[in-house]
């Protein structure tokens, strides 16, 4: 691994920075969370236009960029420092990777350069609360967590040779506002049991999507409801049972790898600002920031900031060296749920310590301080817990097997 960023990357990182601290002030970030979509369409049209963002791992013949999918991590930093509402966690990590590996060339060429330049959004519907279940980051895909015929799961059955999906999905990450829905659907019955993606438009008869009220804001999730709704199966009639539930688990090693990024960028704007504050901040006659003890505690939070951030990156370079969304599994397991845990952690950490020395008003609904904290809560409920996380990566690596010692 080469800790070093190449001059595309450094570039990449600093226009994304300049651009959302031009468009995704505290004020404009709170003025788009009140919107019915939830993020600034603007905002999300200049990412697409001037950094190819939405499309920055995606490949060239569909309109992409081209870049590795470790680029799109990296920047996932600079989103996280901002708090950045868009629909690029849902578009680009979890929906674009699936339909880039399962698609049919015909779903490729639809779907993919609407991706890239913005015009686009999609969106993974998973049965609540199974996403992180479909993603394998907390454990093996056992059960039938799409529904296998119990009620809260999504069925799909075909009907003189059109599919059509009945059931819900809540928890959907932008599924409110997306153009485009990849859901995960159980069919077969008893017999021929299984987990199948499909293709349903946004504007589909008998799809109906209401936006729920969720403790992280920034992160807008929907209900979708689907009334037998028609859909196109994700890839080949031919090969309907190729793929789905290992193209879910290179996609989930990506996204924890993305969402590790994000948190570490996050937590080191949480402490930048209150360094900021304590340095202002006058009690006894002497900077609050003087005092050794406030020290201590901004040091203990700065070191597990800056282990995450090794973490984090270590995770984005092995998902791109395993082939991210569309290659072969890396050699590294459940690395990028372990920097995600890690990474969660020290965001959690760093928010609770802002809010407490920013004092009274870091309580308050007025400070963003609690912004950060939901993060961190808000993700470890939709990808957690930590210790399934980690519990996970250990499984993963057997960490715990016993093994027999010959003498």
């Amino acid at each position: 691994m080469d800790p070093g960023f190449t001059a595309e990357q450094d570039g990449i990182r600093r226009t994304l920075r300049e651009l959302l601290h031009k468009r995704c002030g505290p004020e404009e970030l709170r003025a788009a969370l009140d919107t019915p979509l939830g993020h600034d369409p603007a905002l999300w049209a200049a990412l697409a236009q001037r950094l190819g963002l939405p499309g920055l791992a995606l490949p060239e013949a569909y309109g992409g960029v081209g870049c590795p999918v470790t680029d799109l991590a990296l920047a996932a930093e600079e989103t996280g420092r901002a708090l950045a509402p868009s629909p690029l966690l849902a578009t680009s990590v979890l929906a674009a990777p699936l339909i880039l590996a399962l698609g049919t060339d015909a779903q490729r060429a639809d779907l993919l350069p609407r991706i890239s330049d913005g015009t686009l959004t999609a969106a993974l519907a998973v049965p609540a609360p199974a996403l992180a279940t479909a993603l394998a980051l907390t454990g093996p895909q056992d059960g039938d967590w799409a529904g296998g015929g119990r009620a809260g799961g999504i069925q799909a059955r075909r009907v003189q040779g059109v599919w059509r999906l009945y059931g819900e999905a809540a928890q959907v990450l932008d599924g409110h506002s997306a153009g485009a829905l990849v859901v995960a659907a159980h069919t077969g019955g008893f017999v021929r049991s299984r987990t199948l993606l499909f293709v349903v438009a946004g504007d589909a008869v008998g799809l109906v999507r209401t936006r729920q009220t969720a403790l992280d804001a920034t992160r807008p999730q929907a209900r979708v409801q689907l009334r037998e709704v028609r859909a196109e199966l994700l890839g080949s009639e031919e090969e309907e049972d190729a793929g789905a539930p290992e193209a879910l688990s290179r996609v989930g090693d990506f996204a924890a790898a993305f969402l590790a990024c994000e948190a570490v960028g996050a937590a080191d704007r949480v402490l930048e600002r209150t360094v900021e504050y304590l340095g202002r901040r006058e009690q006894f006659g002497r900077v609050i920031g003087s005092f050794q003890a406030v020290q201590h505690r901004l040091a203990d939070v700065y070191v597990r900031i800056q282990a995450a951030r090794s973490a984090a990156y270590y995770a984005a370079w092995a998902a791109g060296g395993s082939g991210g969304s569309g290659g072969p599994a890396g050699p590294d397991g459940r690395v990028g749920g372990l920097a995600l845990a890690q990474a969660l952690e020290a965001l959690r950490r760093a928010a609770a310590e802002g809010i407490q020395l920013h004092g009274g008003i870091g309580f308050t609904w007025e400070h963003e301080a609690h912004l950060f904290f939901k993060r961190a809560a808000g993700d470890e409920l939709l990808f957690g817990p930590v210790h399934r996380l980690r519990a996970h990566a250990a499984e993963g690596a057997r960490l715990f097997e016993r093994t027999e010692v010959s003498v």
